[in-house]
């Protein structure tokens, strides 16, 4: 097959822009691959923008009108289901690929390694979580290049103080870490995140469309104080006062 390389239990399947695990890929070296590695494909949940009416229904119309508003929504695809036939898997590599906060990998009861570099994954709370669940011998996770992980990598207004907040939170959610990125976990650290961990919570950042849309109602507020300095909104916003 081309571009599956396979050295003992080592199987690779790189670049070759797939959106989903080939059935035939687990069928053919699920039962035999320890290490795994899909980097540079296309592996996403699917999206889709679709317009719905801002009233009434809340089905998706073809023809939007000026009461129409456009949302994101997710249509279900299998991107990662093919690992299901991967259960002695012990390293997944995933970087550069497509993958969000709607990341849901099977039970791998043996998998001590994962990258998921240079995503995007942004809800780092609800990643922690889910590996918690469903990967337990976990202990070398990296996330670096998503957003999840503040750093360089991913914006200029972070900083080593914005990192180390990061790894105390990961470290009191994954408290077997052994690596995290392309740092040993050192014995401070992990007393500090259970002190410090639950407290250390990185704060998700709207989404583009999320911020977009907080610009839309912002403009029509501020649209209707001028045009209609009188009306129940302008009072609204002097505290009532006429």
């Amino acid at each position: 097959m081309a571009g599956l390389v396979v050295s003992g239990t080592q199987v690779s399947y790189i670049g070759q822009d797939c959106r989903e695990i080939p059935e035939h890929l687990g069928r053919d070296c699920g039962h035999f691959a320890k290490r795994l590695d899909l980097s540079f494909n296309l592996l996403r949940r699917g999206q889709a923008l679709e317009w719905f009416s801002v009233v009434g229904s809340r089905r998706p119309v073809v023809e939007p009108g000026p009461f129409h508003r456009l949302v994101s929504t997710q249509l279900p695809t299998r991107s990662l289901e093919g690992l299901s036939a991967f259960r002695s898997l012990e390293e997944l590599i995933l970087d550069n690929n497509l993958l969000g906060d709607d990341l849901v990998l099977p039970g791998l009861p043996q998998l001590h390694t994962l990258t998921l570099n240079k995503n995007q994954i942004s809800d780092l709370e609800c990643l922690l979580d889910h590996l918690a669940e469903v990967t337990p011998a976990l202990e070398y996770l990296s996330l670096l290049g998503n957003v999840a992980c503040p750093n360089e990598l991913v914006s200029l207004e972070k900083d080593e103080e914005d990192y180390k907040r990061y790894r105390c939170f990961v470290l009191y959610k994954l408290p077997n870490l052994k690596f995290l990125d392309a740092r040993k976990v050192t014995r401070q650290e992990r007393e500090e995140a259970l002190v410090r961990g639950a407290f250390m919570k990185v704060v998700k950042p709207k989404s583009a469309l999320q911020c977009l849309w907080s610009i839309i109602l912002c403009s029509c507020a501020i649209s209707c104080v001028v045009r209609f300095p009188s009306t129940t909104v302008f009072h609204g916003l002097a505290g009532g006062k006429k």
